[in-house]
Order: structure tokens, then C-alpha cells, then sequence
């Protein structure tokens, strides 16, 4: 028995959620509902089931798109039709029956997709600037995007929205709103792909408005105790990117959280140790600006997890690829056993 990983173990309530440990599954894209329908099937309920199972204290599902136009790979599933709520409705009953904690991520790709991709339509965007790279399991660039009208936008606000509605419906405990990594809400938040100069756009504070107006609607929805933001300066197709002055850049980001009224935040990092500013990690600035509720994530193993909930830097530590390869993760570190290390070529094709 691993004495060291008490915190980890810890029960803990957050917003609405009663959780039975400080851990949460991280979303990880994985490809597997039906490419044509975007509907779930049983080898997805049982890939939840066991990490509800294990004791995993809330699950956030992989990215679920929330309009055709909305999708970025193949394979991603979706919660805009009444067959991809029912095939979620399985899921969900399921992670419940284990005790579990789940929420669905709502997503929009943005401009990183392609037309073949998005319902044959041309990806939207706030400008009309072409993501670098390729979409990922596809294979071609990315195509440039057409440029969001206003209208487009509180089309998309609603259908935010709607899907957070709809993941209700499903059984769903809450949502968490995907906005980091270079997708639709975080392309309105960066400089780099947001060139507007409507209201969307101008200095970070300014277009900081389009996230505001989703977190707004979902929580107009669902309710902040029910609400989960995602952010990150992380970008898929800029690997490198940091904000200019990353604690400045954190504080206008809390700024635009406390308007709208969320509660908790889980500011994403590949690197959780890896010091942005000033010596101090991402979420470590955070927390000098935000009392609420963070979850953490960026390649935990679990003495440095257990470490930071000790600190009080984080209140919850995701877990991502560990728990792809060890659907058991929590009895494992509990125990002490050693982990089965995850590998990509393994682990991308299937569902364990």
C-alpha cells in the first residue's frame, strides 16, 4: 500500500459534483463514435465504465461536437441529434451505476478542420486565417476559413447552449466548455487567428468577449455549479506558443471568469512543472488570481499530483494518457503496482 498518496484519495465536492477522489479523467480525443452519425456505441460505455469503476472522481468525456460544422476528425462523436443524446444516455447510466462522475466536454474545432470534415462546408473562424498543419487522422491541411459574421456567432453561442442542454438530457452531470488549444474559443482569444475588428476583436480583454458569451449561455443553462472551463496559451497547431506576458495575460482571463460567473476553471498545460513566468508554473499563477475551484492537468505521475493538492495549487488532478493504457490507475498507485506505459501506436486503435 503506497502510504505517501493520502490528498489524491481524498473525497471532495465541487460546484454540484460530490466526487469520491481529488482525480479526474482527462478528455482525450479517441475517435471511435460512428464517423457518419457521431453516435457512441457499447465499447465506448464500457472504456467509461471502467475508469468510474476504479474510483476516478469525475470523468470529462472526449471533445463532443456540437453541429456538424463543429467537427475536426473522424470519428469524433457529437450531442446535436436525438440518436447521439440516446447513445450518451447508455454512458452515462452506466458511470452512475459504478458511482461514478461524468460531464461531456462541448466542442468547436473552429478553423481546424476541413470541408470534407465539416458537412461540406468551409471551417468557421473569427478571421479568415488558415490553421499550419494537417487535421489530425485525415491527413490534409487544414482549409481556410470562412470569416464569422456576427449572426454566425450567436448562432454558435446558442448552439453551445443547446448542447449543454442536451448533455443534461443525456444524463450528463454538467459540461465542460473546450476553450483552449487552438479551437474556436481560444482562436477568438489569440492573436494570432483573431484579426477582427468588431467587437470580437481588438487587445486580449476584448476578445475575451466570444468565450464570455458561451460561458455565459451554458451557465444560463446549466448553472455554474454544473460549468467547467478549459483554457491554455497551448495551441495544436502552434506548439510553441506562450503568451507574451503570462501572468498579465492570466489575470485578464480570471477577470473575464469572475464577469461571468463560473466557478471553476482547469487551465491545461503540457507540462504541469514547467515554470512560464517569473519561475512559477501556469497553475501556480493562477492561483494568485483565482480563489475558485482548478483543475489540473499536464503529464501528473501521482507524487507530484498528490504534491500539488497539498499545496493547494490544484483542488483536482487529471489524469490523460495513464489512464488510457491503465483503466485500473487508481488501484494500481494505491497498491503500488507499476503502470503499463502508454503507448500511441498501441493504445490509438482501441478501446481498453
Amino acid at each position: 500500500m503506497n502510504q505517501l498518496l493520502t490528498k489524491i484519495f481524498e473525497p471532495v465536492t465541487i460546484g454540484a459534483w460530490n466526487l469520491r477522489t481529488r482525480t479526474a479523467m482527462a478528455p482525450m480525443t479517441r475517435s471511435f463514435a460512428d464517423n457518419e452519425t457521431g453516435v457512441v456505441n457499447d465499447a465506448i460505455v464500457q472504456y467509461y465504465r471502467k475508469r468510474a469503476q476504479d474510483g476516478i472522481g469525475l470523468i470529462i468525456t472526449e471533445g463532443i461536437v456540437i453541429s456538424p460544422r463543429a467537427k475536426g476528425n473522424p470519428g469524433v462523436p457529437g450531442l446535436y441529434t436525438q440518436e447521439q443524446i440516446n447513445g450518451w444516455k447508455k454512458v452515462t447510466e452506466s458511470v452512475h451505476a459504478e458511482g461514478g462522475t461524468i460531464i461531456a466536454q462541448i466542442w468547436h474545432v473552429g478553423r481546424a478542420s476541413h470541408h470534407e470534415i465539416a458537412g461540406g462546408l468551409p471551417p468557421q473562424a473569427p478571421s479568415p486565417i488558415a490553421a499550419e498543419g494537417k487535421v489530425s487522422r485525415f491527413g490534409k491541411p487544414y482549409d481556410r476559413p470562412e470569416e464569422m459574421t456576427e449572426q454566425d456567432i450567436a448562432q454558435v453561442v446558442d448552439q453551445y447552449k443547446q448542447a449543454a442542454k442536451n448533455a443534461i438530457e443525456a444524463g450528463f452531470d454538467g459540461v465542460e466548455i473546450h476553450g483552449a488549444h487552438g479551437y474556436l474559443i481560444d482562436q477568438f482569444n489569440s492573436d494570432t487567428s483573431n484579426k477582427r475588428t468588431d467587437r470580437y476583436g481588438g487587445d486580449l480583454k476584448q476578445r475575451l468577449t466570444f468565450l464570455k458569451e458561451v460561458l455565459s449561455a451554458v451557465i444560463d443553462a446549466v448553472g455554474a455549479d454544473r460549468t467547467l472551463i478549459r483554457f491554455s496559451a497551448f495551441k495544436i497547431d502552434q506548439p510553441t506558443y506562450m503568451w507574451e506576458e503570462p501572468e498579465q495575460a492570466i489575470e485578464t482571463f480570471v477577470e473575464a471568469f469572475k464577469e461571468t460567473g463560473v466557478k471553476m476553471i482547469h487551465p491545461s498545460t503540457m507540462e504541469f512543472t514547467k515554470p512560464i513566468a517569473g519561475g512559477a508554473t501556469l497553475h501556480e499563477l493562477v492561483r494568485r488570481h483565482w480563489d475558485g475551484v482548478i483543475v489540473g492537468v499536464g503529464g501528473f505521475d501521482p507524487e507530484t499530483a498528490e504534491a500539488a493538492l497539498e499545496k493547494g495549487i490544484i483542488d483536482v488532478a487529471a489524469i490523460g494518457r495513464p489512464l488510457i493504457a491503465n483503466p485500473d490507475y487508481l488501484t494500481k498507485i494505491k497498491q503500488d503496482e507499476a503502470l503499463v506505459d502508454y503507448e500511441a501506436k498501441q493504445h490509438l486503435g482501441q478501446l481498453i
